[in-house]
This record gives structure tokens, sequence and C-alpha cells, in this order.
């Protein structure tokens, strides 16, 4: 079975950090978005930074000036990014599936600090309607 939740967070690591935000995981988040901010204030050409051209004009110029050993070293830092959002995502979703309270409504994992399903909306405390479900 495939999960999703592992394949979204990769996709969002695109950028990193965004992949550790949807996992809820906000220091990891704000610690891969400064890796690449300071990474790119490092190696990254002034003219690039200055913010006289586009993003996209930018993006360009900072890899056309860049040599190869910190093209590599960026690369490295999207691809880790990518596997810790994937290896954290995958190891909660491992956690989830061993007995975490569950909506007996919808189904849906719970949070347990909630009095209510953040999926369907429902109070916990209600009683569960058979014919409903």
């Amino acid at each position: 079975m495939v999960r999703k939740r592992p394949l979204i967070a990769v996709a969002l690591s695109l950028y990193p950090g965004l992949g550790h935000a949807y996992l809820r995981r906000w220091l990891r988040a704000l610690l891969w978005f400064g890796l690449v901010l300071s990474a790119l204030a490092f190696v990254a050409p002034e003219a690039a930074l200055d913010g006289s051209m586009g993003v996209l004009d930018g993006v360009l110029l900072i890899f056309e000036e860049l040599t190869a050993a910190e093209q590599f070293a960026l690369v490295s830092i999207f691809g880790f990014s990518m596997l810790d959002a994937y290896v954290l995502a995958e190891h909660t979703d491992r956690q989830s599936d061993e007995g975490a309270p569950t909506c007996p409504h919808c189904g849906q994992e719970l949070d347990e600090d909630l009095d209510f399903c953040h999926w369907c909306t429902s109070r916990l405390d209600e009683p569960v309607d058979e014919e409903t479900v």
C-alpha cells in the first residue's frame, strides 16, 4: 500500500522546510529553511541577492555562477531535507498505526488534545450512531 503522507512530505521538501512544516515539525522546518538561506547567503553572487532582477533570473544567475562543489552542497541540502522528511513521515505513520486513537465517526487518526475530530468535526463525547457511519 502506498502511503500518501510520506510522498506529500517529500514533494513539499523540494524546498527544504515545507515538508517538515506539513508534518508539523516546526523546529525542523525552521532549521532546514534557515540552512538553505544561510547557504545561499554564503555562496550566492551579490547581483542575485540585491533584488534588481526577477526571482527566476536570480536563481539562474546563482546556478551559473556557482562552482561544482557549491552546486553539490546546495543540492545535497535539498536531498537530505527530502530524505529526512520521508523518514520522519514513515516513522510517524508507523507509530500512528500502532494503537493511536481514531475517531468513532470517520475512523481517522485523532489529535489527543482536541475534544472533536479535526477531520469530520464531530464531538468525541457524543455517542456513535451506527446508521450514519
